[in-house]
């Protein structure tokens, strides 16, 4: 075993175990006196720098005076790694709440942890009840002033940028708010898809040009999901992993 593998199991993985315990035991409690998730949210933001400085991973981020830090948004985003989510909650200040898949709100602990927060889940092989989550998640957009956070690729994946799916443009559209593009760069050699040893490195954070959906309508989805695809594609190549980032 390699000297960096031995640090992830030795170290990393411990502390990244006893990190995540005491900041989930204190959202918990921080969610029986606050109810509007926000004060979870700023708990989940600590968390994910705590596990970034333990596993040595360094975030530069591109873009984030694009975004009003009280503003409502539908955030996409490309997702190759776990450790994507703690580099998006580090990085970008608005409050959001992810759209999950629902299996995790099954998992004792994480799944009511993720309820009591504000997460929604979503179920992607059912598309009536996907539809109702989506018209769900719309809702909380308008009454709560949040975002959400979305991996509209349906899951890790590897390789090229897959496509979209409509439900981002849906909830972006029946809201009312603008989409961010946003790609994360680097985080295959971070964590790899099938690998338990996060690595430290480099991750970009680069967010594009918020997308109006005012005049749209439900119909030009698909059109916008494609649109969203290629712009987050266009922020991805702009710095070809293979040739500016490495792992350490």
């Amino acid at each position: 075993m390699s000297l960096r593998k031995l640090r992830a199991v030795l170290i990393t993985a411990p502390l990244i175990v006893l990190a995540t315990a005491i900041m989930g035991s204190l959202s918990l409690a921080v969610s029986l006196f606050d109810s509007s998730g926000r004060g979870q949210h700023k708990i989940a933001r600590m968390w994910s720098k705590i596990l970034l400085a333990v596993s040595r991973v360094k975030v530069r981020s591109e873009g984030l005076e694009k975004i009003a830090p009280e503003g409502s948004y539908v955030f996409i985003a490309n997702h190759r790694s776990y450790m994507d989510v703690p580099v998006v909650l580090s990085t970008i200040s608005a409050q959001f709440r992810f759209m999950a898949n629902k299996n995790l709100f099954s998992i004792p602990f994480i799944g009511y942890h993720l309820h009591r927060a504000g997460h929604l889940p979503v179920d992607n092989a059912n598309p009536r009840e996907s539809l109702r989550s989506m018209t769900e998640a719309a809702r909380v957009i308008q009454k709560s002033g949040i975002s959400i956070l979305i991996f509209p690729e349906g899951g890790r994946t590897e390789g090229e940028l897959r496509s979209f799916k409509d439900g981002a443009a849906y909830i972006a559209i029946k809201a009312g708010v603008p989409v961010v593009p946003v790609a994360l760069i680097g985080m295959r050699n971070i964590l790899p898809m099938g690998s338990g040893f996060v690595q430290g490195g480099e991750a970009i954070l680069r967010v594009g040009e918020p997308v109006s959906t005012i005049d749209l309508s439900l119909q030009d989805r698909t059109r916008l999901s494609g649109e969203l695809r290629d712009a987050v594609a266009r922020l991805i190549e702009s710095t070809p992993e293979r040739a500016e980032l490495t792992a350490h």
